[in-house]
């Protein structure tokens, strides 16, 4: 009578931690590469935020808010709402009445999303023209 052995062999053993290897590191970098993207609304809901807030304003003060004005649009800190991307505010016309703004989110350093080389620059206008950089709007607005 003949004896099988039971279990597995070292090679066998080997295989499979190989497959799960490869597997774990396409997961991972899809992961991460879906939370850049996730975390970008971050952003982009705040400058839409800005823009609502800035016609608002505009209503009542025939002017947009310039970058001192940012509490008169209701925003305590110009971080967003998670605090991944940092605002600021320009004025159109430097000098005098406000007549146009751009708004710009950057990422803030230590919150991960400044490694998001696709997008690293999201912004609006007073015509609601929205800007990005290096990548193109369908990319970094969607």
């Amino acid at each position: 009578m003949q004896q099988t052995a039971k279990g597995f062999s070292l090679i066998e053993l080997l295989i499979v931690v190989a497959i799960i290897a490869i597997v774990t590191t396409v997961a991972t970098s899809s992961y991460r590469n879906y939370m850049m993207r996730t975390n970008r609304t971050d952003g982009a809901s705040l400058l839409l935020r800005v823009a609502a807030a800035q016609e608002r304003y505009y209503l009542n003060e025939n002017a947009y808010a310039g970058p001192d004005d940012v509490t008169d649009l209701g925003f305590e800190s110009l971080t967003s709402e998670r605090g991944y991307y940092a605002l600021t505010i320009e004025p159109a016309d430097p000098g005098g009445l406000v007549v146009g703004y751009s708004a710009t989110v950057r990422p803030i350093d230590g919150r991960g999303q400044q490694s998001d080389a696709d997008c690293m620059i999201l912004s609006i206008n007073e015509r609601g023209f929205r800007g990005s950089n290096p990548e193109p709007i369908n990319v970094c607005w969607r």
